[in-house]
């Protein structure tokens, strides 16, 4: 049987990863050193277990932890690890920016979800609720092997699939792609544009417009853009909505701010992601 260690069990991702090692067909080893974590993992049912007990059993070890932490307690834990043993991030920051230790004897891989899609065919009311996957609603995940042979991968797609199941689709994707996706793609633009729009919406309700007249008015336009942009349904803007769109992207976007999808920009994105010491606020209403 396959061990698992969890490091980061009762955290907001790893408790829900412990949970569905709980549930699995492997053993699962649950570190976690916050009381609130520990106390929510003996709700769950089980019960923590020392780390350097943990790294001296297991034969895969999952980094539940910020990213700021990934490369800090690989590189501690690592010299306490079995020959063989992967070491599995759920983000590329880490591995992207070369903080993973480096020990040739183990595998390094790295899942992250995709999370479920915008259209969706969920039915259940609770899987349309499950915004971040892994409980009721079905997600696509992206992989990379950094490390080790083709049965390492083998393992580590089947172990990504448990803890992020249901699983759709598993994308195998080099760690620069990963990185491209996340944080370039998902959080540096989409993110960043998501979270502005919800300031525009603030201000809307600010200047009288009925706070649930605006949301409702603005998700379902949220829901047609989406299907217009993506293909989703055969229609297209309106010839007004048009000359909108064209006229305030000359606005409201600087030249050049696809850049953040270039090496250089991407590094500079992912050495801040992994040495931040303060997080900052971003929703301003």
């Amino acid at each position: 049987m396959t061990t698992i260690a969890l490091f980061g069990a009762g955290g907001k991702i790893g408790y829900r990863i412990a949970e569905k090692l709980r549930d699995s067909d492997y053993r699962g080893l649950y570190i976690e050193i916050s009381p609130e974590g520990i106390a929510a993992l003996a709700d769950m049912g089980v019960s923590v277990t020392a780390q350097h007990e943990a790294l001296k059993e297991a034969d895969v070890v999952i980094l539940a932890v910020p990213d700021n932490l990934i490369g800090e307690i690989a590189n501690q834990c690592a010299p306490h690890m079995k020959t063989g043993t992967m070491i599995m991030s759920l983000d590329a920051a880490a591995a992207y920016a070369g903080e993973l230790p480096k020990r040739d004897d183990l595998a390094y891989f790295v899942v992250h979800p995709c999370h479920p899609p915008i259209p969706s065919d969920e039915t259940d009311p609770e899987a349309r609720r499950d915004f971040f996957g892994g409980h009721k609603a079905k997600q696509s995940i992206v992989c990379s092997l950094i490390g080790g042979s083709e049965s390492d991968y083998a393992l580590g797609d089947a172990v990504a699939r448990c803890i992020f199941g249901p699983v759709m689709r598993a994308h195998r994707l080099t760690i620069e792609q990963m990185a491209l996706l996340e944080p370039a793609l998902a959080e540096s633009i989409s993110a960043t544009c998501m979270v502005m729009v919800r300031e525009a919406m603030c201000d809307v309700i600010k200047m009288g417009v009925p706070e649930q007249a605006a949301l409702d008015f603005l998700l379902g336009h949220i829901n047609v853009t989406i299907g217009i942009v993506f293909g989703f349904i055969d229609a297209e803007f309106s010839d007004g909505c048009k000359v909108a769109i064209h006229r305030a992207k000359g606005a409201m976007f600087r030249p050049g701010w696809k850049d953040v999808l270039q090496p250089e920009n991407l590094r500079k994105e992912i050495e801040a992601i992994t040495t931040f010491e303060t997080v900052p606020e971003v929703m301003d209403c």
